[in-house]
Parts: structure tokens; sequence; C-alpha cells
């Protein structure tokens, strides 16, 4: 009987191929040789959800800030000026310290002036004089009227005589009350209380009106701060405070120039009536305490935290928090498109969501659209997620900070 032609052929091939020598390739032959194994069906391992920390978008206080550049400025100043002319004979103050209101700051050259009121005080007593021999030569000439003795003539004439004598009293005491203002302007006291800078004229030189400033004084204790606010974020805090009672929902603070915050709190007291052309702005001003630093002494003074001129930031912070959906900062991603979130769905599939960040914090994002209370979001793992595939969801460790915030560095 004869085989088929696959057996045949096969065994003589496979015959052949063993009588072969090895150095044909033995392994290959045999290899060749093998009957066909079918193949296995092995079951292919799932792959697990990956595991990602969630939290939830939650509403929390939060106090809303605005932060502007400005300048401190005193409430009071003073340019010290001399109203006589006369040599500059005293100065009693020390330079850079602080004086009261009242205190004598300058004495200038007082004999000249002293002179000319004793002239003027003679002037006014032969006035006076005057004026008493007048009216005795009226009330005479009045006294004879009436007995008919006298005439009609000689009493307007003592009146007129009269008159005039009181006239020229009165032009008397006003040289005297004229002197007496210059002599007192001879004596430069402060106005207002504040430190004083430095002398711009030494003793000795001859001051008066046209000889410029002899010194400045300004206050210390409040200080304004003024800063100016673009138009459009004006527009939006006079929307969101007028309602609330306007300056007063709103508190004051500094940031001083090293950084640190200012430890007192003031209050908005200004706005400008107009916007500035040049920077399409608003100017706003604010008062703050400026207190002396407890045990600081300072070439002789006492020392405070603001001076006037001094660049500092403020801030504009709500009076009172307002109730605000929030996010740590970590969780809010960013592209070419925007801000974004991973948000966990009830059935634990990722989803893309664009959210829209109000003013924020670097711990904290306030979530002024895009999100709902509650929904949870993916704040550790974000490089193991993308849209649509399911995780593993758990509660995120909140308390350690992220030093890394961007999303290759979470998980």
């Amino acid at each position: 009987m004869r085989r088929p032609d696959s057996q045949r052929l096969g065994g003589t091939m496979c015959g052949s191929f063993l009588r072969r020598p090895a150095s044909f390739g033995l392994l290959a032959s045999l290899a060749a040789c093998a009957p066909a194994q079918p193949e296995s069906s092995q079951p292919v391992p799932s792959t697990p959800p990956p595991p990602v920390g969630i939290v939830q978008a939650a509403r929390h206080p939060v106090t809303s800030s605005y932060e502007f550049m400005g300048r401190v400025e005193a409430t009071d100043r003073v340019d010290l000026v001399a109203r006589v002319n006369a040599f500059l004979e005293k100065q009693f103050f020390t330079e850079g310290t602080e004086v009261k209101s009242g205190d004598l700051l300058y004495l200038i050259e007082q004999p000249p002036y002293q002179a000319d009121l004793a002239a003027k005080q003679a002037a006014v007593a032969q006035a006076q004089a005057q004026l008493t021999n007048a009216d005795t030569q009226l009330q005479r000439a009045q006294e004879l009227l009436k007995s008919q003795t006298g005439s009609v003539a000689r009493r307007d004439d003592a009146l007129t005589a009269q008159l005039s004598a009181a006239a020229q009293l009165k032009a008397a005491q006003a040289a005297e009350r004229q002197s007496e203002i210059n002599l007192g302007y001879t004596e430069i006291r402060a106005p207002i209380g504040g430190r004083i800078s430095r002398s711009s004229v030494t003793i000795g030189n001859v001051v008066g009106p046209i000889s410029g400033n002899l010194a400045k004084i300004v206050s210390q204790d409040p200080m304004y701060v003024t800063f100016p606010v673009p138009t459009r974020t004006a527009v939006d805090l006079r929307n969101r405070y007028a309602a609330k009672g306007g300056f007063n929902a709103v508190a004051v603070k500094i940031r001083l120039p090293d950084g640190r915050m200012y430890g007192q709190t003031g209050a908005l007291n200004f706005a400008d009536v107009s916007i500035g052309q040049d920077t399409d702005s608003l100017t706003l001003r604010g008062s703050i305490p400026n207190p002396v630093l407890p045990g600081a002494q300072l070439g002789g003074t006492s020392v405070r935290e603001l001076a006037d001129g001094e660049f500092v930031t403020v801030v504009l912070e709500a009076a009172q928090p307002v109730e605000q959906l929030t996010l740590p900062r970590e969780a809010v991603l960013s592209d070419q498109r925007g801000d974004f979130v991973y948000v966990v769905g009830a059935d634990n599939k990722v989803e893309w969501r664009a959210v829209k960040v109000g003013q924020s914090t670097a711990e904290t994002a306030v979530i002024s659209d895009g999100l709902k209370e509650g929904e949870r979001v993916v704040l550790e793992g974000v490089q193991r997620v993308k849209p649509g595939i399911e995780v593993a969801p758990a509660a995120a460790d909140t308390t350690s900070p992220t030093v890394n915030t961007s999303p290759a560095s979470r998980s």
C-alpha cells in the first residue's frame, strides 16, 4: 500500500537530514522535523487601576485681597521760613529728632524789632493823649452851646478834632500791633508735632522771607499711604464693597520693602475725584498708625517703622471673609488652553475639566467656575492619569506641602 506523499516525503526528507553531518546544522534540522504543536491560549493578566490621591472641592472662608504699589506720606508737612529780615541768632533743636507743637526752634535777632515796638507804643500813648484833649474840648464846646455862650461852629470844630484824634489813635494801635507781630516772628516755633529735618541755614546768617526754607517738619503718627489703582480694578472694588460699607469694608495692610508684613492695620479714607489721564488709574489713600518701636533709639530719637516717602506694597483686604469654593493650589494645572483639573466621577473614571481660578494664594486656589462643591479632584498621582481611565481614588495627604508643583512631580 502506498503511503501518502506527505508521509513519504516527510520521512525521506527527515531521514536524509538526519543522515547529514552536524556541520549542516543538526539542531536546525531537528527543529524542522519536530511535529508542530498547537498554540496554547494563556490568559492576559489585567492591569489594576492606578492609585491616586484626591481632595474634595469645599467651601472655606476666604479673605479677598488686592495688592498695589504705593508710597507712605506724612499727614502733615511744614516748611519753616523766616517772616522777618534779621540775623539768625540761635537754634534750639537737634536735627532729625521729633519736636512738639509750640516748641521754640529758632531765634532771630530781636533788638531792632523791640525798638520798633517801643516807638509804636509811644505813638499810641501820644495819640491817646490827643484824643483825651479832643474829648475835653468837645465836652466844653457842648456845655457852652447849651448855656448859649458858645457857637455851633465851635462845637462842630471840637467834634471834628475829637474824631480825628480817635482815628489817629486807632492807626497808632494798628502800627503797634504790627510791630508786636514782627517781634513775634523773631521766634520760630513748631506749628505741628513731628520729626524735623536738618537745618539749611547756620547761625549768624541773615534770613528773611526770600532766604528759603530753614528746615522741614513731617508728622509721624498716623501716616498716609497713597497708591494708584487701575480703573478696571477700581470699578471691581466699588461693585464688591460699595454695598458692604464702602471704605469700612476694606482693611489696609502694608508689606515693607524687606518683605515683612507691617504689624498695624489701617483704613481707606479718600478716593481721588478724577481718573489719571496718563495712567488710567484712580488714586486711593489710606491712613495707618505709625507708633514708636518699643526700646528702639536712633540718634537720641525714637524709631518708627514707617517713614515719609517710603516705597511699600499696599494690600487691600476685605474686612470680613467670604465663603468660596477652594482647592489646594497644587491640584490646579495649566496648559496652553488655560487652568484645568482632573475630576474623578462616581464610576472612578477621570474627566478633564477646565476651571476658572479667582484670587488665590500659594496654598489655596479659589475656583470661581468649573467645579461644584463636593466633586473629587486628583491631587496626587497626576502623571498616572488621563481622561477616561479608571483610577483607584484615596484621600490625599494635604498636611505636607508639595515642593515642586509641576504635574510630573506629583505621585
